[in-house]
């Protein structure tokens, strides 16, 4: 004799469902870094338009896409770097429209921030160590659990390190990130950061963890005692894993501008940095920055944040970034 059970059906989960419907509706990557440059296109992608609807390459167009590219916080070396490019091209190529120039521009652009595009592959060590500086307030902490949850959809097992002691509510940020993406914290509410980070490593080492995101606290460059508390981290950390740190990233915030290629060469000079993260490029006007980096700091851009999501924080592609960059406005009601 034998029974037959009829198999009872999955109930829908309403959040679940949300969520789901929520990923969908969100705007993809291309466009949520259209919007994010928004206040940097208004600034140069605008007046290039408007200098190009001229129609008639001359040396004033030039001049004013010279101010132009300064305006949008590009740099002099960089400003000058494009302008030569885009005079030889209008001389080897006979460019005449205004459209041919545009495309020039484009292309110089792409090429010159070509240099920075150099994705993290965090393969040939485990525990693979990223240590992770820059000043307060531009966004490390924020940015490791952006990271986190970016090598997590790699397949990779995360542990974070609460490096920054001086500052409670960092830690407590790390914790909620950690919370968010299931992912292990180790912290102490007081002490040396180079312990916690010594501890981090063993910890992930016994644990057969892929990546360590070691955050640190903030510290202005002139800060020359602190500059020296960072160096004896990366020293400690070494000591815990002598091939390490494996990456050690510069949190830069995109509203300081020039400042940004200032800070660059500062912690490079302490800390030897391989990679950069450019975070809120979504707030500012000045992410011509990016160009003057690449001129006189061409440290590999690893990721930019153009917003609060969780997956607002992507690898940096230079066609990509340049093409959002020239992209129309929308048009105004």
């Amino acid at each position: 004799m034998f029974s037959f059970f009829k198999k009872q059906e999955k109930q829908p989960d309403p959040a679940a469902e949300a969520a789901v419907q929520e990923k969908a509706a969100r705007p993809s990557w291309t466009e949520r870094l259209k919007q994010g440059l928004s206040r940097t296109r208004e600034r140069l992608g605008t007046p290039i338009g408007d200098l190009f609807r001229r129609g008639k390459i001359d040396d004033e167009l030039l001049e004013d896409l010279e101010a132009t590219l300064l305006m949008a916080d590009c740099g002099v070396e960089a400003t000058q770097h494009l302008l030569a490019e885009l005079k030889n091209r209008v001389k080897r190529d006979k460019l005449e429209t205004a459209d041919q120039l545009r495309e020039a521009l484009s292309d110089v652009l792409t090429q010159l921030l070509s240099v920075l595009e150099k994705p993290l592959d965090v393969h040939g060590h485990k525990p693979f160590i990223i240590m992770l500086a820059g000043v307060n307030g531009a966004g490390k902490t924020t940015s490791i659990g952006k990271l986190a949850k970016h090598f997590q959809a790699q397949g990779k097992s995360v542990l974070l390190a609460a490096g920054d002691t001086f500052r409670a509510a960092a830690r407590e940020q790390l914790m909620t990130w950690g919370e968010r993406n299931d992912v292990t914290v180790i912290a102490q509410e007081s002490g040396d950061p180079a312990a916690v980070i010594f501890d981090a490593i063993h910890a992930a080492r016994a644990r057969g963890i892929d990546v360590v995101l070691a955050d640190t606290a903030g510290r202005l460059p002139t800060q020359l005692h602190l500059m020296e508390e960072i160096a004896k981290v990366k020293r400690v950390i070494q000591k815990a894993e002598p091939s390490g740190p494996h990456e050690v990233l510069l949190v830069l915030d995109a509203n300081i501008g020039q400042n940004a290629v200032t800070q660059v060469k500062s912690f490079h000079a302490a800390l030897g940095v391989t990679g950069l993260v450019v975070t809120k490029l979504d707030g500012t006007a000045k992410g011509g920055v990016i160009a003057a980096i690449a001129r006189t700091q061409p440290i590999p851009l690893r990721f930019i944040g153009v917003g609060e999501g969780i997956d607002d924080l992507q690898p940096f592609s230079a066609r990509e970034f340049v093409d959002a960059l020239f992209a129309p406005l929308p048009q105004r009601a």
